[in-house]
Parts: C-alpha cells; sequence; structure tokens
C-alpha cells in the first residue's frame, strides 16, 4: 500500500492538537529508534522527544496527516528559524519534530507531509530546507533529496547530549 491508494488528510496541526502528536511521537520514536541508539540514550532522551513542542504547534507550519480511519499517521514542520538558537537565515527553513506511526512507515505518508512542508516554504522564498536527523531517519531524509553535513550532538538538557546528523537539500532538487 502506498499514499496513492490511501485515504489521508494533511491539515495545520494546533496547540490542540498535543495530545495526537505526543501519541505519534512516542509510538514512532520508541519503535523506529533502538536499532540506532544505545538503550541508555534512549532511556534519557526519549522523554523529552515525545512531547510535542507548543511553540511549533502555535507557529501554523506544523502538520497533522490523517488517515480515513480516524487516526494520525505523521507529524512534523518546518520553521524559518534554527532549532536550539532561534537564529534565522535568508532563505534557510529548518525541518521540525518529523514522526511517522510505525503503522504507516514506508506508505508515502511522510513524503507527502514532507512536501506540503517544502512548498509552505518555498512559498516563503526559503530555497535552501536543513533538518537534524536521527540517526534512524538519515535514510528518509535522503529519499527526500537531503544531503549529510555533519554529525552532532544536541544537548537536550545538561545531562542528555543526542548524537544526530546535520542535513540540508536545496529546495529546486525536492520539485522533481
Amino acid at each position: 500500500m502506498n499514499a496513492a491508494e490511501i485515504s489521508f488528510d494533511i491539515a495545520v496541526a494546533t496547540p490542540a492538537d498535543a495530545l495526537l502528536c505526543d501519541a505519534v511521537l512516542q509510538a514512532s520514536y520508541e519503535t523506529l529508534m533502538p536499532g540506532a541508539y544505545a538503550p541508555d540514550v534512549l532511556a534519557a532522551a526519549l522523554p523529552l522527544m515525545t512531547r510535542a513542542n507548543p511553540r511549533l504547534l502555535a507557529s501554523g507550519t506544523y502538520y497533522l496527516a490523517t488517515v480515513a480511519t480516524g487516526g494520525v499517521a505523521s507529524c512534523g514542520g518546518w520553521t524559518l528559524e534554527r532549532p536550539g538558537d532561534g537564529g534565522i537565515e535568508p532563505g534557510l527553513g529548518h525541518i521540525r519534530h518529523f514522526a511517522v506511526h510505525p503503522e504507516w512507515t514506508r506508505m508515502g505518508i511522510g513524503r507527502a507531509l514532507f512536501e506540503a512542508c517544502a512548498a509552505a516554504a518555498r512559498a516563503q522564498d526559503v530555497r535552501r530546507l536543513e533538518c537534524y536527523a536521527s540517526l534512524n531517519a538519515v535514510a528518509f531524509y535522503r529519499a527526500l533529496g537531503f544531503k549529510p553535513v555533519r554529525e552532532v550532538d544536541i544537548a537536550m538538557s545538561e545531562a542528555v547530549v543526542f548524537p544526530s546528523m546535520v542535513m540540508e537539500a536545496r529546495i529546486w532538487q525536492l520539485d522533481g
């Protein structure tokens, strides 16, 4: 089954969708990350990562993909602000807090959600997209046209460091 065979809708998320996003983030990350990270890293990081970011939910650039059966298959978005420091670089957008529920992986829903983000970013004159990919998501982002830039350890708290990959794609490479 692929996205063309599945009935789903993509809509802007709101703060009222926090619990729906939390459920997708938790199911996705707890199921898909163990092969890429040590158990102690996940034990410390997952409680911090599996909660929807209120600022993203209020941004107007964070989305939910819901399937016809009523479940949420994916969530994710983009911002002009860089994660962490909030800096803005002209022409650069940032893919943020993406997750696909394990029941809906490899069906094109995550790609469709990403394409909605890319289209919205292009409409705001974004030329490049950057993401801080979890190690298990590097292949997903490569399939979308992203290239690895550098490895980075993200400090999630004083005690939690999460290895990731900074990846980048030119926006016009995503058109076809």
